[in-house]
């Protein structure tokens, strides 16, 4: 099974999820999120392996874009994935997924987790 990182290149803690996994020998495929299209059922997908129980938890709740569409007291969770896919920035990163697991690497060692 092939190492997934979900990955913006503008993002330090996306970076070093990177060099860690290159310093390690470890092999990985890259998926640039804010560049590709992002649909509803990847991201039901990544909540699922992620174990989450709300799309909330997958959220960059400091984001500007998060306060401006007024999300925190939002519950529907049709609508907060919609907003993920709209605005691509809030989606918590990095993120690594392998098989039926993913986990946000914040701080980057979290990738052992799954490997």
């Amino acid at each position: 099974m092939t190492l997934i990182i979900y990955h913006n290149t503008r993002c330090s803690k996306s970076r070093e999820i990177l060099t860690v996994l290159d310093e390690n020998g470890i092999n990985y495929d890259v998926y640039k999120y804010m560049e590709n299209i992002i649909t509803f059922e990847v991201i039901s997908n990544l909540l699922e392996k992620l174990g989450y129980q709300s799309a909330q938890e997958l959220m960059r709740k400091k984001e500007a874009i998060y306060k401006t569409l007024n999300l925190k007291q939002e519950s529907n969770e049709e609508l907060l994935i919609k907003a993920m896919i709209e605005n691509p920035k809030l989606i918590e990163r990095p993120i690594a997924i392998k098989g039926d697991k993913a986990v946000v690497c914040r701080p980057a060692k979290n990738v052992f987790s799954i490997l």
